[in-house]
């Protein structure tokens, strides 16, 4: 059973979709909602058990986030558009696109991992020991499960082999921090692996788009409108 996903949206034109991370909601994207509704339709949803979009019975998972995605864009007849994905929105949006390319005019991730060894150890190791603990207390405490869930995400998935990576064939665009959480060696094989791609590595840490959009936005309607 389909979930109502809650979103915003703002401007005109060919449809820019915004994906944001683990734990977060649309409003991560409020840097770029005014400068890019002035070129693009653009809608940010909030994913499945994010924000105001409810849990829903289906499973927590980056696959089910996809699927729930072709469900939003079929309901508004959105049959292409420009996706953009930060973190896991990133993910999501990736195994989107493996999966439903005729869909996607152009890509962009970032931030994105292909599974989570791409994330640095020092990030890693404290969300493995809190998905450990929550582990737990999830069968005493209710409260804990929502919690668990999102920990779950980061540490059990994605798990996408570069080599599918080749079968894209839509213009791409990698972004990453200098000081992401992602490791860079990470980051580096994402877009080798994508035929094509650009790489494009900004002045910041995971969190470009919110805290350096000075640099993020311009680069991003640059690739765009290209």
């Amino acid at each position: 059973m389909d979930i109502q996903l809650n979103y915003t949206i703002a401007g005109q034109g060919f449809p820019l979709i915004m994906l944001h991370g683990n734990g977060e909601n649309h409003t991560y994207f409020k840097h770029q909602m005014e400068p890019f509704s002035e070129k693009y339709q653009v809608i940010v949803p909030d994913t499945r058990g994010h924000g105001q979009s409810p849990r829903g019975t289906a499973p927590f998972t980056l696959e089910q986030f996809a699927e729930d995605l072709k469900a939003f864009l079929d309901s508004r007849g959105i049959r292409r558009c420009h996706l953009l994905g930060f973190s896991d929105g990133a993910n999501v949006a990736l195994i989107f696109a493996l999966k439903y390319p005729e869909y996607v005019e152009k890509l962009v991730l970032n931030g994105a991992d292909l599974y989570p060894a791409g994330v640095k150890l020092s990030i890693q190791v404290p969300i493995v020991l809190g998905w450990g603990l929550l582990q737990v207390i999830r069968r005493f405490d209710k409260k804990a499960q929502p919690k668990w869930e999102l920990l779950d995400l980061m540490t059990t998935q994605p798990h996408i082999r570069p080599e599918a990576l080749t079968a894209l064939s839509i213009p791409v665009l990698v972004v990453a921090g200098e000081r992401d959480m992602i490791r860079d060696s990470h980051t580096q094989l994402i877009a080798k692996s994508i035929p094509g791609s650009q790489l494009a590595i900004l002045p910041g840490d995971h969190f470009v788009a919110r805290r350096n959009w000075q640099a993020f936005n311009p680069l991003v309607l640059k690739f765009l409108q290209s």
